[in-house]
C-alpha cells in the first residue's frame, strides 16, 4: 500500500531545520504484515531527542530512514501468527522490542534484548528485513516504529494493547517518554516514604519522571533545569521545589535517588554531585557517544553512592506500559500536562527546531490519513 510519512536523507544538516529541511514528507510503498506483523494507522506520534539525534549525527543511523518511534495507532490487520489483536485495538508502540528467548531477556528489564538492538541497529523490524521501500530503494525503520507517516507495519513485539479510553496522544507518549522516565523512577530509583527524588533535566523524560515521583505518598520531589520555561512548567505539575543547577548547588541539594535526564555530560556530572550519601544516580539520557564526564571515585566509595544505567527506563513495555496507563487512569499521572503542542507531519522539520531549542516538550505530530 502506499502511504506518507517522513524519510530522513542526511544527518548533520546545519540547523534551523527549517532552513536545511533533511526531512522529506513524500510517499512511500509499505509491504503488507508478515506473519509475526501487525499493520496499524498511525495515529498520533511524539517528536523525542532520539529522533533530534539522529537528525544531527549524535546516534548514526543507515539512511535514508523513516523516523519516529513514539507512536499510537489503531489495527489494521495482523498476520497469521498474531492471535491475540484484532482490528480495531489501539496500541502503543514500543522502540525497543523483545524477542523474549535471548539472556538479556531474561533480566527482568535492565538490559535491552540483543536482538531487538541489533534490529534496531540495521533499520529493520525484529523478524528482519525492512517493508518500506520508496521508488523501489529500501527505506530504513526508525527503531522498529517509524511512527512519523500515515501508517506502519511493526513486528508484534514492538506493539502493546492499551485498551479503549486513552486518547492517543496520550498513549503515544507512553511508549517512550513515560517507559523512560516513569520507568527511571519505578524500576531503578525505587524510591520509599520520606526519600528526596532530585531530577537533573526537565524536558519530556524528566518531567515524567517528576510527575512519577509525585504519584508515590511520602516522597519529595525536586526538579532542576537550566531553562526558567521548564522549571516554571514543573512547578505548575506539583514540584517540591526547583532549582538552577547554580541554585541546587549553592544550597547544597541533595537526594537519595537522583534521576539525570538531559543526556549531557555536564548534567550528569551534577546529578552524581547531588547524590547523597547512600543514595543512587540514574542515569537516562542520552548523550553523544564521543561524551565524557569527570567524577570522584572516592566520593562513591566513601558515600556508598550507586550509579545505575537504565535504559527505556528498564522496563518491559509489556508489564509496565499496563501499569502507567492504569496510573493515567487513576488520575494519577498527568501525562496531558507534557503536550507543548500538535503539528502536521509537514511541519516536522520546524518541530524538531522547536524541540532543539527547548521551547517544546512534547509536540504530536498528526497525519492526515
Amino acid at each position: 500500500m502506499q502511504i506518507t510519512g517522513a524519510v530522513l536523507e542526511r544527518s548533520g544538516d546545519a540547523a534551523p531545520y527549517a532552513v536545511s529541511r533533511p526531512l522529506t514528507i513524500g510517499a512511500l510503498d509499505l509491504d503488507p504484515p508478515g506473519a509475526d506483523e501487525v499493520l496499524i494507522r498511525v495515529e498520533a506520534a511524539g517528536i523525542c531527542h532520539s529522533d533530534l539525534s539522529v537528525m544531527n549525527g549524535d546516534r548514526p543511523r543507515p539512511l535514508p530512514m523513516l523516523l519516529g518511534h513514539e507512536a499510537a495507532g489503531t489495527v489494521l490487520e495482523v498476520g497469521a501468527n498474531v492471535g491475540d489483536l484484532v482490528p480495531g485495538d489501539a496500541v502503543v508502540a514500543s522502540f525497543l522490542p523483545r524477542c523474549g528467548a535471548c539472556r538479556e531477556c531474561s533480566t527482568n528489564g535492565r538490559v535491552p534484548c540483543s536482538r531487538g538492538t541489533a534490529a534496531n541497529t540495521a533499520g529493520e523490524l525484529l523478524g528482519g528485513g525492512r517493508r518500506l521501500t520508496r521508488h523501489g530503494e529500501p527505506i530504513g525503520h526508525h527503531l522498529g516504529v517509524s511512527g512519523f507517516a500515515s501508517h506502519a507495519v511493526l513486528h508484534r513485539a514492538s506493539l502493546v494493547a492499551v485498551g479503549e479510553g486513552i486518547p492517543f496522544d496520550v498513549a503515544a507518549l507512553m511508549g517512550c517518554a513515560v517507559l523512560t522516565g516513569g520507568g527511571a523512577v519505578v524500576n531503578a530509583a525505587r524510591p520509599e516514604a520520606g526519600q528526596r527524588i532530585v531530577v537533573v533535566g526537565l524536558g519530556g523524560v524528566g518531567m515524567v519522571a517528576l510527575i512519577t515521583g509525585l504519584a508515590y505518598e511520602g516522597v519529595e520531589v525536586v526538579g532542576v533545569d537550566t531553562t526558567v520555561s521548564k522549571l516554571d512548567a514543573a512547578r505548575a505539575a506539583g514540584a517540591h521545589a526547583v532549582y538552577t543547577p547554580d541554585q541546587a548547588v549553592d544550597v547544597g541539594l541533595s537526594g537519595d535517588a537522583v534521576i539525570e535526564a538531559a543526556g549531557n555530560a555536564r548534567a550528569f556530572e551534577l546529578a552524581v554531585a547531588l547524590t547523597s550519601v547512600g543514595g543512587t544516580t540514574v542515569t537516562v539520557g542520552l548523550p553523544p557517544a564521543q561524551a565524557r564526564a569527570t567524577i570522584a571515585p572516592l566520593d562513591l566509595v566513601s558515600g556508598a553512592r550507586t550509579i545505575v544505567g537504565s535504559y527505556l527506563g528498564s522496563a518491559v513495555p509489556s508489564r509496565d506500559i499496563p501499569r502507567f496507563v492504569e496510573l493515567w487512569r487513576a488520575g494519577r499521572l498527568d501525562v496531558e500536562s507534557l503536550i507543548s503542542g500538535r503539528i502536521p507531519l509537514e511541519s516536522l522539520n520546524e518541530g524538531m527546531d522547536d524541540l532543539a531549542s527547548g521551547a517544546a516538550l512534547r509536540q504530536i505530530v498528526t497525519v492526515d490519513c
